[in-house]
């Protein structure tokens, strides 16, 4: 299988060949401070290969000092990015980095002890399919 991806800024694009093994949504701290949100949501393979199709000598790498933890990210827009990580032998891809459809759906929450505490019940909130305009009249 075949995917796309880029950065926001489209500075940067990829394409990966091959399926992905795994789709974790991770709440470890690391994780919620780099994204800025509830959590990571992170598809991993031990077989799919990337191709940079732009923008691969600008790609910033970030490890967190004596972790494992690693993020990739666009220097222009700060978009993640894929990686390889885990001894060298899984490519890590952010999902939200993708073009294409994703075959998985997420399999686990992972270090959900870290969890922020205002991620609870999220999914009992309003929907919008837009911003809400909020009138202060």
């Amino acid at each position: 299988m075949k995917h796309t991806g880029s950065c926001l800024c489209g500075d940067i694009t990829f394409e990966i060949d091959g399926n992905f093994e795994s789709f974790f949504l991770c709440h470890c701290e690391y994780c919620r401070k780099d994204t800025g949100s509830a959590h990571a949501a992170n598809l991993f393979s031990s077989t799919a290969r990337i191709k940079w199709l732009s923008g691969e000598n600008k790609v910033k790498t970030y490890q967190f000092k004596s972790t494992r933890h690693m993020k990739s990210f666009c220097p222009n827009c700060g978009s993640a990015l894929p990686n390889i990580q885990i001894n060298g032998k899984h490519l890590v891809v952010p999902a939200g980095c993708l073009e294409t459809n994703i075959p998985l759906k997420p399999q686990a929450h992972v270090f959900f002890k870290s969890k922020a505490n205002w991620d609870n019940k999220l999914e009992v909130l309003p929907k919008f399919d837009q911003f809400p305009i909020v009138d202060k009249n």
